[in-house]
């Protein structure tokens, strides 16, 4: 221990004499080091981390395989109402299974109305998950047959809408206006359902309370609600798999002939990799690119180490002369490498810290479980672990480097500068190159990302987001139960909306562009689908008033929805482009007639009047997909004997608002529109159509700008690798240099020579560098839009981008040794 200690101060004495390049060693690696750790602290949290729940591993998700659809092969799958019922009770293969839904309250009763993000939830759904609730208690099976109103609430909403009130328990509050009871407030760190991002995190849970249309033989087709459970101790997914196809078969069986030909496959998968399936790919891109600008710093660090190894050469030559053992050089040379390292780790962990304090709200929605995102103990030691390795292996190179030294020849020389040994020059060249070539892979990532997104950006929406203002709401049905008072609500705010200052169109709509689709079966007439009965199926929506001018829809043949489309009229329908080519291919869709549902359902035939442009409905890099629009005062008449006494329409969606003033203007007086027929109605979305497009963009983007950060980083860092090499050649060549000059060689030709020699280090980076982007193409071929991983543009343009930066890292040293006075070296000398 104490030969260590002495060695330890003996390092920390050298690395005082030289605080430039202690500072530059130490800022190199905290960056690299930082970077890789903030990005290591989200691959842990999102990844590598169980889920929070008790033997998360036996917890498991059970859906549906749709035939005709692509449900369960990219997510969990959906389930029906009745499916909720007849999984838990007729599988054998869970210890506990229940359903729950997304949903949404309107919350009054404390303080200003909000309407929030909530659950509902089978009771034996706590029970699987495994947590005990902070306070009170969860409802019971019991509660939820009897359609209690109670209610869980998140930690977050307790503490924030209650104040933490510790005696909240037994406190009513008003849920859609009806009144819920408090039974309990669930651990800091619950979550579920585990839903990406912070906007659709649940606020409070409540009884699933199945209600008799949900339960009805028409539910059998509509797939909305989810099943979570937990195996029993030895079952395996693909057990329980096989334990829930019996069960389908049985329920398929049980189909009303309308639905007969609907054919499902239930599919098991492991909770923890359903989470986190949309984020995998993203976590693993990013993890390799911090890796490759940490591998770039650990280059440079080994540069520097090796150069000063160079320049102490006869420091070396002297102790080895002397009788120092060649193994406490190589100690010693590690040792101040390691010294390094951590410094530069203990300044990376403060850096990550900041970095996650900083942009974990910028983070995008898709990524799930941001609360487990913590710079926990787990990724200190990480840090810790790769400092430790960081140091050992750039250490190496130039305690190899300096054990080789001759000492009979560095005695000799007595201190004159001159050319180092060859063999270390081509180590410190090929670490430059090797800098250069991963530096250029990421420059050619970063480049394909931001001409895909480009591309994106001009896409054709299939409308037009600009001075469109939008908001969400949702009627609660205590108020507004019966069709008539939906119907005056909804015409009061599209008549008074209308004699706002500047809006030139308003309407009502079930769901907007880039948020979403859902998918409806229908029957065109006439069509028979290759693949069987029963399989077409497209995103529906429903409209009021002026939606396709508001939304800015180009319409391509026909007309839009006219207040002559009523309940007293011809039931009509317009399709989009994309709809009309599939099933009336190089036809006029006017005319043509289609219906909801199935060969054998009892609905009614529609009319279309129009097409329209394709509308992204997801994001801007979708495919178009098929999609119908109905009017809101037709759906009755649409669904035909399907239709039930209880149905209520156009008691929620979205309020679209075109304007010849900027959106943002047109925000509060929206607002003060809906407060003036409804007090409590609370709005939420409210934004314009360009912050909507904008958020469907922002996993393209985060991807683009972190992906170009490390690759600017990267190439900054090899930049200072070509410079570090050449600045150094010339330093060590100062005496040659001087001798060309007093035999007449021209200081251009001096320049030249510099030049060059960088120049040939970032040629054979470049093409290594290429050929290093075409083998890595796999890797982002999944994030590309529109744009092939072997663009020639794109690899031609960074190429040249290297090229020119590593003659300006050149250019520096060039200039500094054209300038050598030849009498004052050779005197010096």
């Amino acid at each position: 221990m104490h030969r260590i200690l002495s060695d330890l101060k003996l390092v920390l004495r050298q690395l005082r004499k030289s605080p430039g390049f202690t500072a530059t060693a130490v800022l190199m690696l905290a960056f690299g080091i930082g970077a890789t750790t903030a990005i290591f602290s989200i691959v842990d949290g999102v990844l590598l981390r169980p889920l929070p729940f008790p033997n998360a591993n036996r917890l498991v998700t059970l859906g549906d395989q749709v035939s005709g659809t692509d449900w369960g092969q990219h997510d969990s799958g959906p389930v029906t109402g009745p499916e909720v019922v007849t999984y838990p009770r007729d599988t054998r293969s869970f210890e506990f299974l229940g359903g729950y839904g997304y949903s949404e309250f309107e919350l009054s009763g404390i303080g200003q109305p909000a309407q929030i993000v909530a659950a509902r939830m089978a009771s034996s759904v706590f029970s699987a998950l495994g947590v005990a609730p902070l306070m009170g208690r969860f409802f019971t099976d019991q509660e939820d047959q009897q359609k209690q109103q109670v209610a869980v609430l998140s930690y977050p909403t307790w503490k924030s809408r209650f104040s933490g009130n510790p005696n909240i328990l037994g406190t009513k509050i008003l849920l859609d206006r009806k009144p819920y009871l408090i039974i309990g407030v669930m651990p800091r760190n619950f979550e579920f359902p585990l839903s990406p991002g912070r906007l659709n995190r649940s606020e409070l849970w409540a009884p699933m309370s199945l209600s008799p249309q949900e339960l009805s033989p028409e539910a059998n087709a509509s797939w909305y609600l989810n099943l979570v459970g937990r195996l029993k101790p030895g079952v395996t997914p693909a057990q329980a798999q096989g334990d829930a196809e019996r069960v389908a078969q049985q329920i398929m069986r049980n189909y009303p002939p309308d639905e007969a030909n609907f054919r499902i496959k239930p599919v098991v998968y492991p909770l923890q990799q359903i989470t986190v399936l949309q984020t995998r790919p993203l976590l693993r891109m990013l993890f390799l690119a911090v890796g490759v600008v940490l591998l770039i710093a650990c280059a440079n660090l080994a540069g520097l180490l090796l150069v000063r190894a160079i320049r102490r050469q006869r420091e070396t030559a002297v102790r080895l002369a002397i009788g120092a053992p060649a193994l406490t050089l190589l100690w010693q040379m590690i040792l101040e490498s390691l010294v390094l390292s951590v410094g530069g780790g203990l300044l990376g962990i403060g850096l990550a810290a900041l970095a996650l304090a900083i942009g974990k709200n910028l983070l995008p929605e898709t990524m799930p479980m941001m609360s487990a995102i913590t710079l926990n103990w787990t990724v200190v030691g990480f840090a810790f672990l790769l400092a430790l390795l960081t140091g050992f292996f750039c250490g190496l190179a130039p305690g190899f480097a300096a054990l080789r030294t001759n000492v009979n020849a560095s005695m000799k020389e007595g201190g004159r500068s001159g050319s180092a040994g060859g063999s270390h020059a081509r180590l410190r060249s090929t670490l430059v190159v090797a800098e250069i070539a991963i530096a250029l892979i990421l420059l050619t990532a970063s480049g394909l990302l931001l001409r895909s997104f480009s591309n994106m950006s001009a896409v054709d929406l299939g409308f037009r987001p600009d001075h469109v203002t939008t908001a969400a709401y949702a009627l609660p049905q205590k108020q507004y139960s019966t069709q008539t008072q939906i119907d005056t609500f909804n015409n009061k705010l599209l008549q008074q909306l209308r004699q706002l200052p500047g809006v030139e169109a308003v309407g009502l709509t079930s769901t907007i562009p880039t948020t979403g689709d859902g998918i409806e079966s229908f029957v065109v007439d006439g069509y028979i689908d290759p693949r069987g009965p029963d399989r077409t199926s497209a995103s529906p929506s429903q409209v009021i008033g002026d939606y396709f001018k508001a939304i800015g829809t180009p319409l391509i043949r026909g007309r839009y929805f006219t207040e002559s489309d009523n309940a007293n009229s011809q039931p009509v329908v317009i399709v989009n482009h994309e709809f009309a080519e599939h099933y009336w291919p190089h036809q006029d869709p006017i005319g043509k007639r289609m219906r909801i549902g199935t060969l054998k359902s009892g609905t009614s035939w529609m009319t279309v009047v129009g097409e329209v442009a394709d509308a992204k409905l997801t994001s801007p890099d979708a495919d178009a997909s098929e999609q119908f629009y109905q009017p809101v005062a037709q759906l009755e008449k649409d669904a035909g004997s399907v239709a039930l006494p209880t149905d209520l329409n156009g008691n929620g969606g979205y309020i679209v608002l075109r304007s010849a003033l900027p959106p943002e203007q047109m925000e509060n007086a929206l607002r003060a529109t809906v407060r003036s027929i409804d007090a409590q109605l609370p709005l939420t979305q409210v934004q314009t159509m360009e912050q909507v497009v904008a958020q469907s963009e922002a996993s393209r983007r985060f991807n683009t700008i972190i992906i170009s950060s490390f690759a600017l980083a990267a190439v900054l860092l090899a930049v200072l690798g070509i410079y570090s090499i050449i600045a150094f050649s010339v330093a060590s060549r100062v005496q040659e240099m001087a001798i060309r000059m007093a035999l007449g060689s021209q200081r251009s030709h001096i320049v030249r020579l510099i030049l060059v020699s960088g120049l040939k280090l970032a040629a054979i980076g470049c093409v290594l560098g290429l050929a290093g982007a075409v083998a890595a193409s796999s890797v982002l071929r999944s994030f590309l839009f529109h744009v092939s991983p072997f663009d020639p543009v794109v690899m031609i343009l960074t190429a040249i981008a290297v090229f020119v930066l590593a003659i300006a890292a050149s250019a520096i040293p060039a200039r500094r040794a054209a300038s050598v006075d030849p009498l004052q070296a050779l005197r010096g000398e």
